[in-house]
């Protein structure tokens, strides 16, 4: 299994990025997808996910309402559009997928692909 993530970058207080995870190795539209980040000196947390199925989507309270999750299973491919960008926004966000139904808690996450760094400057 390879989730390869991209699409970080610098960005200014208010910016968007769109990050990408590109799934190989895995019966892509059987996975739930995630999203989660890691700033500097914190643990891990969940920022989203969307279902294997139907495609329901999940959102950190941090994240409702400025950023989408959305997948193509065309592409195997999931994106994470983040708007209205804020400085604790700043950190290593990584992808995630597994087998079952999404879940918020990281444990449950099977396979991880390479963090993508975002920093937003204020």
């Amino acid at each position: 299994v390879q989730l390869q993530a991209s699409g970080g970058g610098l960005v200014q207080a208010g910016g968007s990025l769109r990050l990408s995870c590109a799934a190989s190795g895995i019966s892509f539209s059987t996975y739930s997808m995630g999203w989660f980040r890691q700033a500097p000196g914190k643990e891990r947390e969940f920022v989203a996910a969307i279902n294997r199925s139907v495609g329901s989507t999940y959102y950190a309270d941090s994240a409702k309402g400025r950023f989408t999750i959305s997948r193509d299973n065309a592409k195997n491919t999931v994106y994470l559009q983040m708007n209205s960008l804020k400085p604790e926004d700043t950190g290593d966000y990584y992808c995630a997928a597994r087998s079952g139904a999404a879940l918020f808690k990281i444990v449950y996450w099977g396979h991880w692909g390479q963090g993508t760094q975002v920093t937003v400057s204020s």
